[in-house]
């Protein structure tokens, strides 16, 4: 059961992506960009779903973007993200390995 239990945490920990938006930057009513770091196991891809919000928290822009693998354990990104009104926030919605 214990040789159970650790393969299962190493499988989930191997497999786990944390995205941390560090900033924003609003261009107008059609764009912001944001800029985050991803940490994923060195060697394999990453997805991340990017979203845009207005001041009552709703989605006014989002983006699907596909990184390839890489060495590094922690990558920086910037991404712009268009909008159909203007954006108050821009931030990292989730991070996968495909």
């Amino acid at each position: 059961a214990v040789a159970v239990l650790a393969w299962f945490t190493i499988a989930n920990t191997a497999s786990a992506v944390d995205a941390d938006a560090t900033a924003f930057e609003v261009h107008d009513r059609h764009s912001v960009t944001v800029r985050f770091q991803v940490t994923a196991q060195p060697g394999s891809p990453v997805t991340c779903a990017l979203e845009a919000q207005d001041t009552e928290h709703g989605v006014v822009g989002w983006r699907v973007v596909e990184y390839a693998a890489s060495d590094a354990h922690t990558r920086r990104h910037e991404e712009t993200i268009p909008t159909v009104a203007e954006a108050t926030a821009g931030l990292v919605s989730a991070c996968w390995i495909p």
